[in-house]
């Protein structure tokens, strides 16, 4: 993705509610085919994100884990479960 700060660019709504991204656009976001999009209307403001990354893009960007261990995503959800779990336990007594 490139560092844009700001860029402007038109296009035109089809009959079926559909428009195409302008090409400077999607180079400047890294919309590929398939990347998914983000619809925000707040007060009048639209605000289209794309979702470029995927929580896997991130992996290592903290250095290494402090105990050396590296788990999985599915791991990850596992452990996330079992703690909802011992929550809602506890909070039903």
């Amino acid at each position: 993705m490139n560092k844009v700060f700001r860029l402007e660019a038109s296009s035109a709504v089809t009959s079926k509610g559909q428009t195409t991204i302008p090409k400077e656009v999607r180079d400047a976001m890294g919309i590929k085919d398939g990347t998914a999009l983000r619809w925000r209307l707040d007060n009048g403001v639209l605000t289209v994100r794309a979702k470029t990354r995927r929580l896997e893009d991130f992996a290592g960007a903290l250095g290494s884990p402090p105990n050396g261990r590296h788990v999985t995503i599915e791991e990850m959800n596992e452990d996330i479960g079992r703690a909802v779990d011992e929550r809602l336990q506890r909070s039903n007594g």
